[in-house]
């Protein structure tokens, strides 16, 4: 489909009124409407993949549908019935788009709670083990990447949990604890919701997403290794 230049107020649209229907009734009397929206998302994603493998050639090749996030909640474990999901989102990460280890490109798009991001988010034991320990091994390294003022400017700081305390195996009077303590290696910027509404936004989250290659770099070389593989 040709990409209209409001697609994404459209689905911002869409989402707001979803958040005030959550329901089934609702959301089947709009399915139609759901599927042209979310067919705009997917050739929104594509131009992304294509934007970024211009500086990560990684991800030349990767599917949008790969990358794309569904709609549906998993309600089966918890207290949260509500069965719709109010925001889309797609993970551009090579081998494997949304299920991949790897560090990618997340886009989220949700009304008022918009932003782009980029690490590792719940890594499995093992790996999050060894990505502590190399960014251990290799802390200024890590430390510069995180400082650059580029770098900084959008993404501030690493979020997610923490320990309390510092991992076992590792100095507790470590400098840099606080980022050893990590149980995730994100970072992120918002965006309001004014930004999609910009002719050349997607250039400029291309550009976002640049600034976050050396940090990919950095957490991928540990995924690899992980994974007991070179690429």
């Amino acid at each position: 489909m040709e990409l209209e230049l409001n697609i994404v107020e459209k689905i911002l649209e869409f989402l707001r009124e979803l958040k005030r229907n959550n329901n089934r009734e609702w959301f089947r009397k709009n399915k139609e409407r759901y599927d042209f929206l979310r067919e705009g998302y997917m050739e929104i994603v594509r131009r992304l993949i294509n934007r970024i493998a211009f500086f990560d050639s990684e991800i030349s090749g990767l599917e949008a549908k790969e990358c794309m996030f569904r709609i549906y909640r998993d309600i089966r474990f918890s207290h949260d019935k509500l069965p719709y999901k109010t925001h889309f989102g797609a993970y551009i990460a090579a081998q494997g788009g949304r299920n991949s280890e790897r560090s990618g490109y997340y886009l989220h798009i949700e009304p008022d709670h918009s932003f782009l991001s980029g690490g590792l988010w719940m890594p499995h034991p093992k790996l999050l083990k060894m990505v502590r320990q190399d960014i251990y091994n290799h802390i200024e390294e890590f430390v510069a990447i995180l400082e650059n003022p580029s770098f900084r400017a959008l993404y501030p700081a690493l979020e997610g949990e923490t320990l309390k305390r510092m991992p076992a195996g590792f100095p507790s009077d470590f400098e840099y604890g606080e980022i050893i303590r990590h149980k995730d290696f994100c970072v992120s910027t918002s965006k309001p919701d004014c930004f999609f509404s910009e002719k050349k936004w997607m250039e400029q989250a291309a550009a976002c997403f640049e600034v976050l290659l050396p940090f990919t770099r950095f957490l991928n070389y540990t995924v690899d290794e992980y994974r007991g593989k070179a690429f």
